[in-house]
């Protein structure tokens, strides 16, 4: 039987990330108990404290165990801080500590959406993939550069360490653990039963693309502010060094640091943006909205698309159009 600890940790925190996990590997040994054998998980709760409140005292949960308790544990769930994240580092600096230390004695570790900003802080991701929730990648990777972001991904697997999307995608992780600790079966099954879908392993048909603006490079920030605006029209980046007053091989330096992004990404991603909101908001049809983000070539457009979002323009519309449809009778 695997021993699987479930962090309280100190600050707020999203409280679902930590009763969703225990809700669904408490569901695998009932699972198990009704085939008539033994369970897989023995799952507790540990914190800083035994009791701690979140949402402005809305919730109470009580641990099984302290940090500062003698025990070994097998798997590490962190979930995910709610507020400054980087205040939520510093809140919980001695369970950042533990975590290190249980993973030296040999316990794997899974980080929840923003909960891989916790993993991170422990080093061991350094050099590795890591996936968090789309909206805190930014900060992520100013705050954790030796690690490798994968902002697209869903889960990642890194020999014992392993990381989430965002928001509820944490549970695709969680029947990924289910499926290696258990089996395949067990997992579809809890999918099933939670309605999960078991098969998705992208996050990008979710991601809303904002501009990183939170730099000091005002030519920078004046150049994107450009392209957002006139997205439509056939940008150079000629053009855009020229208007930034910097030479072309200054300007795309200067932009990548400064947005993570090249030039040309950036423009790609601006486009796409505005092809997604028109998709879900307009009857354009998808030549149409293809015109009218500056785009000629279908094929082109169709290959783009999909490979920022993970899904055809079609698919995207079909998933993400606010027009609602009625009822089949």
């Amino acid at each position: 039987m695997k021993h699987v600890s479930i962090l309280v940790p100190a600050g707020d925190a999203v409280v679902g990330s930590i009763e969703g996990p225990h809700k669904v590997l408490s569901q695998v040994n009932d699972l198990l108990a009704g085939a008539g054998q033994p369970p897989a998980f023995q799952i507790e709760l540990v914190g800083l404290t035994k009791h701690k409140t979140f949402n402005r005292g809305l919730f109470t949960l009580h641990a099984h165990r302290t940090i500062d308790e003698d025990f070994r544990t097998d798997l590490i769930i962190i979930p995910a801080p709610h507020g400054d994240l980087a205040e939520a580092v510093a809140l919980n600096h001695d369970l950042i500590a533990w975590i290190a230390g249980q993973h030296a004695h040999g316990a794997e570790v899974a980080s929840l959406c923003l909960g891989a900003f916790l993993l991170a802080a422990t080093g061991l991701m350094d050099g590795r993939q890591c996936a968090t929730h789309w909206l805190g990648a930014p900060q992520f990777a100013a705050m954790y550069p030796a690690v490798h972001l994968v902002a697209e991904q869903v889960i990642t697997d890194e020999q014992g360490l392993y990381s989430s999307g965002g928001a509820y995608s944490y549970l695709n992780l969680v029947l990924y653990l289910v499926e290696k600790f258990v089996s395949r079966d067990m997992a579809v099954c809890c999918a099933k039963v939670f309605q999960i879908d078991i098969g998705r392993r992208s996050q990008s048909p979710f991601v809303i693309f904002r501009g990183q603006k939170d730099h000091d490079d005002e030519p920078i920030k004046k150049a994107q502010e450009f392209i957002e605006q006139h997205f439509a029209e056939k940008l150079s980046v000629d053009e855009l060094a020229a208007q930034s007053c910097l030479s072309r091989r200054n300007f795309e330096r200067r932009f990548k640091k400064a947005t993570s992004n090249s030039v040309a990404e950036y423009v790609q991603r601006v486009k796409i943006e505005a092809a997604k909101m028109s998709l879900e908001t307009s009857r354009e049809n998808v030549s149409e909205v293809m015109y009218s983000v500056g785009y000629s070539d279908t094929k082109a457009f169709r290959t783009l698309f999909k490979r920022i979002t993970g899904v055809s323009p079609l698919a995207y519309r079909e998933r993400y159009s606010r027009k609602s449809l009625p009822l089949a009778a």
